[in-house]
């Protein structure tokens, strides 16, 4: 039960920051824009939170600094995904090479801006980050109580509560279905009344608002900190996990969990008996493996929006 619980927690908050930002995903392919940039707005919300809460623990912000790093990174996420909206959507550039390019230029625009501030090429570590804790009552329910009620991330329920809360959008809201319209068929959406060009922007701004969440999950809670290593291809898992997960909210929790299970291997596989004898560094190389596989075994068969990738000119057919 011990080796299980360990197994278990550590999957749950490892598959937090990766179904954020693919959730984020979603809504941009749903719309029918593809977003190869989730890297780079990970990027830009781990750089926010941890540059937001430094400066509130500076002048003496408490716990609640990290709460709200949480809400500029996503504030941040969605303005910054806005280079790569009027890219693709108003100036009808490749969307790959669009997202690409949001990638590089999160990086090197976080990076600059923390040597600008700190004169280093990585912050300090916050103090008021996540921590493990026990849900008084629920942790102690045999069975159940080891596995998901301790040792738990508050942000691990916020991955979980918005992913059905997506699902539940997507899905069951007005808005859901107009957004999956204007990512299968722009024109009959259009002669509908609905506005396809506003709908994929905000597509592509909700993206903007995960995947920065997902990043600021990632820095608050992994490391601590921010330089120009703190993401490493985490966005890139995110986006297999989506195509995984056949771009469908509950498909990306449980691809989330698949790769949250190989991270956490590769962080307590020393610990386990069954694998203390492996190399670590195939344990750490495992989620990576596991995208490239997932990739080539899925991606073909997996059918995305009809009118993924293809900008939209109104009155074309």
């Amino acid at each position: 039960m011990d080796v299980l619980a360990l197994i278990v927690s550590t999957t749950i908050y490892s598959a937090a920051p990766l179904m954020l930002a693919a959730l984020g995903g979603l809504f941009s392919e749903r719309s029918g824009v593809v977003n190869i940039g989730l890297e780079g707005l990970m990027v830009m919300g781990a750089f926010s939170v941890i540059v937001t809460t430094l400066t509130l623990e500076a002048a003496g912000g408490g716990a609640l600094s990290v709460w709200i790093g949480l809400l500029v990174a996503a504030v941040v996420g969605a303005l910054f995904s806005l280079f790569h909206a009027v890219a693709s959507i108003h100036f009808q550039a490749d969307q790959v090479v669009s997202g690409v390019a949001l990638n590089f230029l999160a990086v090197g625009l976080s990076v600059y801006i923390i040597n600008l501030l700190y004169g280093s090429g990585q912050t300090a570590y916050i103090e008021n980050r996540f921590y493990r804790f026990n849900i008084p009552g629920l942790s102690d329910i045999p069975v159940i109580g080891p596995l998901f009620f301790s040792n738990v991330y508050a942000t691990s329920f916020l991955a979980f509560g918005l992913a059905f809360l997506v699902y539940y959008v997507i899905y069951y809201r007005p808005f859901g279905l107009r957004l999956r319209s204007v990512g299968e068929h722009p024109q009959a959406a259009d002669t509908m009344g609905i506005r396809v060009v506003k709908m994929r922007y905000i597509g592509v701004m909700l993206s903007g608002v995960f995947a920065g969440l997902g990043g600021a999950v990632f820095a608050a809670t992994f490391s601590g900190n921010f330089s120009a290593t703190t993401i490493t291809g985490q966005g890139f898992m995110a986006l297999a996990a989506l195509i995984f997960g056949k771009w469908h909210p509950l498909g990306v929790i449980g691809a989330t969990l698949f790769f949250g299970l190989a991270q956490a291997l590769g962080v307590v596989g020393q610990q386990l008996p069954f694998l203390s004898d492996v190399p670590p560094v195939f344990l750490l190389i495992a989620p990576y493996v596991l995208t490239i596989l997932a990739l080539a075994g899925f991606v073909g068969r997996a059918e995305g929006p009809k009118a993924l990738g293809k900008p939209y000119i109104k009155g074309s057919r």
